[in-house]
């Protein structure tokens, strides 16, 4: 039964995507979906019924589906069965909306959480079916990955958690964040790189560390997790504004500090977001000129983690039917979302964003000119080895999805 709250402030119906890039999901989605939920019923990780509708209701195969849609079955499942978890971390402890929340208590957890995973035997955990599943998850990722991959992981969890107690310190302090701040701590909360380290692990991406972590990889990195961050903070408004302490998403940062109202914050979070968009397609344009095979793969896996999120979260429940205003899960939920074949921001200069300005500095002068990308420059010419992950192209293009 649908609880009686109000409408959310910016309203269901959510400005239309821009997005020029093609989507795809796992041909064995179904396959892994199936795996995955007699995995979660064997951990023990939910109290009841309800908790055990609400953890299948965070879609988390089609979030992972449609991020490595060419990924192998094994690291695919694994990294499924992290996000099962990593979002019941986020309900129980990082994101419960709760005042009382204490950031001491959240710093201690995620360091032995982070110790965990990074060796075996640490002992830093306690013996409940949460803790337990951490240790088997953490265990099987060391036993599945090279010494490489698993410094990636460790790194991106890292990452991940950082920005979880800096957004929890944030509502121990009430601080909303200045956008600066918020744009450049967002992607580490949302857990960008821990996210795309699965990319690389599971699709077998193997990028030499002086490509990888270059200063316009990096960027271009960020600026993914950005618009990735952004989309969400749309579509999980609505599963969040009943909170006792007022969300850290982008249209409160710019309703609390430009004084906007919900209707003008959100228009202005969809062009910051959009010009995000329109430096991201340039500027992976330019890096895949000059790239290897195992770059420009993961130039591709960036393209996929941002349209594969949009079209995840337009029909998880999590979000289409929140918690604070159902009971439970309602199947076929959907925003019913739109698109648009233009930025809503034509703008193509650096957005006057202190911290996301060195975005924009990595672009070439002679590569920077105006246009609204349409169609990605990326070239079908990436073939990869059957024994890694099939055989997929750098296919790019505007999506036909939704139209």
């Amino acid at each position: 039964m649908a609880r009686a709250l109000r409408e959310p402030a910016i309203g269901w119906r959510l400005p239309p995507f821009y997005c020029p890039i093609e989507p795809a999901i796992h041909p064995r989605a179904a396959e892994l979906e199936r795996r995955a939920v007699s995995w979660l019923d064997s951990t023990g990780l939910f109290r009841d019924e309800k908790d055990r509708a609400w953890s299948i209701a965070t879609h988390s195969t089609d979030f992972s589906c449609r991020m490595i849609p060419y990924g192998r079955d094994e690291p695919l499942l694994l990294f499924i069965q992290w996000n099962h978890w990593a979002f019941a971390l986020d309900d129980i402890c990082h994101d419960t909306g709760s005042a009382d929340i204490r950031t001491a208590g959240i710093v201690d957890l995620n360091a032995r959480i982070s110790r965990c995973l990074e060796a075996p035997g640490s002992a830093m955990l306690g013996s409940t079916p949460f803790d337990a599943t951490l240790e088997d998850l953490a265990a099987r990722t060391r036993a599945m990955t090279t010494p490489t991959q698993l410094r990636r992981v460790t790194e991106g969890m890292r990452d991940w958690l950082f920005g979880a107690a800096w957004q929890v310190s944030n509502i121990e302090r009430r601080v909303m964040p200045t956008l600066s701040d918020y744009v450049a701590l967002r992607p580490s909360v949302n857990g960008t790189r821990f996210s795309l380290s699965w990319s690389e692990i599971a699709g077998g991406i193997e990028v030499p560390d002086g490509e990888l972590y270059s200063a316009p990889v990096q960027a271009l990195t960020e600026a993914a997790g950005f618009i990735v961050s952004c989309d969400n903070d749309l579509f999980s408004y609505a599963k969040e504004d009943s909170q006792e302490t007022t969300d850290q998403n982008i249209v409160n940062v710019l309703i609390h500090h430009d004084g906007s109202s919900p209707a003008q914050a959100l228009g202005d979070a969809v062009a910051i977001r959009d010009r995000v968009m329109t430096l991201f397609l340039e500027l992976r344009d330019q890096i895949a000129r000059d790239a290897g095979a195992e770059l420009r793969r993961y130039l591709q896996a960036l393209g996929h983690y941002i349209a594969g999120c949009i079209r995840w979260m337009n029909e998880a429940p999590r979000y289409a039917s929140p918690r604070n205003r159902h009971d439970l899960p309602v199947p076929g939920a959907t925003y019913g979302i739109t698109w648009r074949d233009t930025p809503s921001d034509p703008g193509t200069g650096p957005l006057p964003i202190a911290s996301a300005a060195w975005w924009w500095d990595q672009l070439d002068a002679s590569s920077h000119r105006l246009r609204n990308h349409r169609v990605s420059d990326l070239h079908h010419d990436v073939r990869v080895p059957e024994p890694r992950c099939g055989d997929e192209s750098l296919a790019a293009g505007r999506s036909a999805a939704g139209r």
